[in-house]
């Protein structure tokens, strides 16, 4: 199984963490939030990662080399300028008839094998992961009619949601929408695939899900992590072997 990750970004949003390291080598506990994401990908039986990668590069490509410290083959695709989220991927060459994409900065413990097997028996040509969330409005919401008379006052409101987890299984057949060397955000993409009529999926998932695009967001999810390692990371890498032997 084949994995392309996102791993070009600048992570303005998490400066200044991310003025001297690229945002997938940010560490989250002992160590950096992409790390995590190839522990899981081998455990879940991929063999080989590409990593899409640009800004500061060569920190990335220097901590992971060929990947054989991991278990996985690891090859890199680098993008001289910006190509959005999916661009990159176009200049990623052999690619399976189906793979799975990702950006770098996923802290989840979603099943990624099984996101890749029901893609594929579902026939969709893209299958986007989704994260039930509930958000909150901070304001006032207030609720009128047509003749402008308030019918009602719900103060900071929460509407549930699904939103995209980052993680997508794409069949080799989208990239026909990608133009080579042209900006394009996966948004675009399914905008476009949706427009032609073509199978879009989504996938629902009772995992953890914590996104570190925030300062705030970043802490919570290293708080989360020390507490539930065990979730995020396979056995002999969240302790629990070590503990085992130990007793």
């Amino acid at each position: 199984m084949r994995a392309v990750i996102l791993a070009g970004g600048k992570g303005t949003r998490l400066a200044p963490y991310t003025v001297t390291f690229p945002k997938p080598l940010v560490p989250v506990s002992d160590m950096p939030i992409l790390e995590i994401v190839v522990k899981q990908l081998h455990a879940a039986g991929f063999e080989q990662i590409t990593m899409a990668v640009g800004h500061l590069a060569e920190l990335i490509m220097a901590y992971f080399g060929d990947g054989d410290r991991w278990g996985v083959k690891i090859d890199y695709s680098r993008e001289d300028e910006p190509l959005g989220t999916v661009a990159p991927i176009k200049l990623v060459e052999d690619l399976p008839d189906y793979f799975l994409v990702m950006n770098g900065d996923v802290l989840t413990t979603l099943s990624y094998r099984a996101l890749y097997d029901s893609h594929i028996t579902s026939g969709a040509e893209m299958t986007i992961a989704c994260h039930r969330l509930n958000v909150q409005i901070d304001y006032g919401l207030i609720e009128f009619d047509g003749l402008l008379e308030v019918t009602g006052y719900r103060e900071k409101p929460t509407f549930p949601g699904d939103v995209s987890m980052g993680v997508y299984m794409f069949s080799r057949s989208v990239l026909d929408l990608v133009p080579y060397g042209e900006y394009m955000d996966i948004p675009t993409l399914v905008t476009r695939l949706v427009a032609d009529g073509r199978k879009v999926r989504a996938s629902l998932a009772d995992c953890r899900w914590l996104d570190i695009g925030r300062q705030d967001d970043y802490a919570r999810a290293i708080s989360t992590f020390d507490e539930l390692r065990h979730e995020f990371l396979p056995p002999e890498d969240s302790g629990i072997a070590k503990e085992e032997e130990e007793q």
